[in-house]
C-alpha cells in the first residue's frame, strides 16, 4: 500500500477535502490519511510514499521529520530542503536572470543587532549605508516586508524616506525588503501544481482579506498567457510542487510581486467554491501521479532547474578533469 499524508495544522478544509479526494480517486493500492508521527529515528524511513506538507514553515521539528522521511525516500512536497534555503529576495534575483518583470527591490539589515552580535559582528557593512542610492532606486511610495515571507504581517506601505526611517525602528531584528510600489490596473493570484498545473485567479490585495478573490479584471487572452508562461518558469526553477506567485499587471507588463509561498491559501471561505474544487483536485491528482512514480529508498524530491544546472555543470567540470 502506497500511502500520501497530509501535515497540516489549523486549517480544517483543504486537508480534509484532499484526503478523501485522493481516497475517491486513487486507484487501488493508493490511499490518504493524516500523517502521524510518534517518533523520529536518525535514517529511518517513513510510512508514507509522499507527504504534501501544509505546517513545516511554522513548526521546526516537523521541518527535520520531513527531511528525514526524504532522504529514505518519501516525495515531500514541497521538497523541505529548497524550503529551508529559500527566500523572497533570491526569489527576486532569480526573476531578473530569467527576465521575469519583478519591482526594483533592495535588502536592508535589520534594524536592531541580532542576538548573540555585537557592532564588531558588523566589521563589513558600510554605516551608513547609502540610503540616497537606495531610495533613488527603488523610488516612492515603496513598500517595506520581511525578505523570508510571513504572509501580510510586518508590511508597511511607505510615502516617504521620513516615513520609512520611522517605520523600520518597529521592525527589531527581522531582516526586510523595500520594494518599489506598482500601481496595478489588474492583479492575479496563480496556484501553480506540479510544475505544470496552473489557475489564474482575479484577485485584490486591497479588499479585506475575505473578499479578496471577489475580484473582476477584463480577461486578455494573450496577458492572461504571458502570466502563465511566466507562473511556470518560476516554479520549474524554484522546483516548488505547490506554490502561488501573485502578478500585478501596470501598463499591461505582469510583474511578479509574490512568489515565495510554498504553503499557500487553500482555505474555502477564503479562496471560494470554484478555486478550492480546482485545487483539491488538482493537487489529489499530483499527489496520486508522485505516489505512481515514486521508487522506494530513492530521491523522490523535485529539484528545480535552478539546482538541476548547477549540479549538471559541476559534473561538466568533473568530466574535464
Amino acid at each position: 500500500m502506497k500511502k500520501i499524508g497530509i501535515l497540516f495544522g489549523q486549517e480544517n478544509t483543504f486537508p480534509q477535502a484532499f484526503v478523501e479526494r485522493v481516497n475517491k480517486t486513487a486507484p487501488t493500492g493508493i490511499g490518504a490519511e493524516f500523517v502521524q508521527i510518534d517518533k523520529v529515528m536518525q535514517g529511518a524511513a517513513s510510512d508514507y510514499t509522499v507527504i504534501v506538507d501544509r505546517i513545516s514553515q511554522d513548526v521546526p521539528f516537523y521541518r527535520a521529520f520531513l527531511k528525514n522521511a526524504a532522504i529514505s525516500g518519501t516525495a515531500v512536497i514541497n521538497n523541505p530542503f529548497w524550503w529551508s534555503a529559500d527566500e523572497k529576495f533570491f526569489n527576486n534575483a532569480l526573476a531578473v536572470k530569467l527576465g521575469v518583470p519583478v519591482p526594483k527591490t533592495v535588502i536592508l539589515p535589520s534594524h536592531e543587532l541580532p542576538a548573540d552580535t555585537s557592532n564588531t559582528s558588523f566589521r563589513n557593512l558600510a554605516y551608513p549605508l547609502d540610503w540616497d542610492a537606495i531610495f533613488n532606486y527603488v523610488g516612492f511610495p515603496a513598500y517595506m516586508k520581511p525578505f523570508a515571507g510571513g504572509g501580510w504581517k510586518n508590511v508597511y506601505r511607505l510615502e516617504d524616506k521620513n516615513e520609512f526611517y520611522e517605520k523600520h525602528k518597529e521592525t527589531g531584528q527581522l531582516v526586510m525588503l523595500l520594494q518599489e510600489e506598482i500601481t496595478f490596473e489588474s492583479y492575479y493570484r496563480c496556484y501553480c501544481i506540479g510544475g505544470k498545473y496552473v489557475r489564474i485567479m482575479p484577485y485584490d490585495p486591497r479588499n479585506p482579506h475575505h473578499a479578496r478573490y471577489q475580484a473582476n479584471f477584463a480577461d486578455k487572452p494573450k496577458l492572461l498567457k504571458t502570466i502563465e508562461g511566466y507562473v511556470l518558469k518560476l516554479n520549474r526553477y524554484l522546483g516548488y510542487d505547490f506554490n502561488t506567485v501573485e502578478m500585478a499587471v501596470k501598463d499591461g507588463i505582469p510583474y511578479a510581486i509574490d512568489f515565495c509561498n510554498p504553503a499557500p491559501d487553500a482555505d474555502l471561505p477564503s479562496v471560494g467554491e470554484a478555486n478550492f474544487e480546482w485545487v483539491v483536485a488538482t493537487m489529489a491528482r499530483y499527489a496520486i501521479e508522485r505516489a505512481k512514480a515514486a521508487k522506494p529508498k530513492l530521491d523522490n524530491l523535485t529539484w528545480g532547474q535552478f539546482i538541476q544546472h548547477a549540479v549538471a555543470k559541476t559534473q561538466l567540470d568533473e568530466t574535464s578533469l
